[in-house]
């Protein structure tokens, strides 16, 4: 068994309930079992800023699938739950990335872990402080990170009800 984190984002239709259903079926995919999540934080977007906000919020699994399944996985729920892919950084219904699995250390074209902007990205490191605050990753410690990073935009909504119905 393995520990990976994974970020959640979206900011098209239902925001609530993309996340929630994207952290449902996680937790009912073979090989994976949501054990938490973070509260959800609305944030202003990244990258393309003439969009609207996201709501984002980090889940902790527990997986028997190894990370390249565990990202066909997240790749399979975004496209069911109508994410299209047109422009980069652009507006999604929802977003699953693998931030973290288990340490290990992966630099291809389609996977690299530790996601490669994880360090620097407040909607990612505040919420993954509240369920891993002594995670280590190459540039210090989750929680040190969080506290050094521009929380600019970043706002408290709460948790996020997903058990499944």
């Amino acid at each position: 068994m393995s520990t990976a984190y994974l970020g959640l984002g979206g900011n098209l239709g239902d925001r609530s309930w993309y996340l929630a259903e994207a952290v449902r079926r996680l937790h009912r995919a073979p090989g994976i079992r949501v054990e938490r999540t973070s509260s959800v934080y609305e944030t202003k977007p990244v990258g393309v800023t003439n969009q609207p906000d996201f709501l984002n919020l980090v889940a902790q699994v527990t997986a028997e699938i190894g990370p390249r399944d565990l990202l066909a996985c997240c790749l399979q729920i975004e496209s069911d739950l109508g994410r299209v892919r047109t422009q980069r950084w652009g507006p999604r219904t929802v977003d699953l990335d693998v931030l973290w699995y288990d340490g290990q250390i992966v630099n291809e074209p389609d996977l690299v872990l530790p996601h490669p902007r994880l360090h620097e990205r407040a909607f990612v490191l505040v919420p993954l402080v509240e369920i891993a605050p002594e995670l280590s990753l190459a540039g210090g410690l989750v929680s040190v990170l969080a506290a050094r990073s521009d929380r600019t935009g970043l706002r408290l909504l709460g948790p996020l009800a997903w058990l499944p119905e």
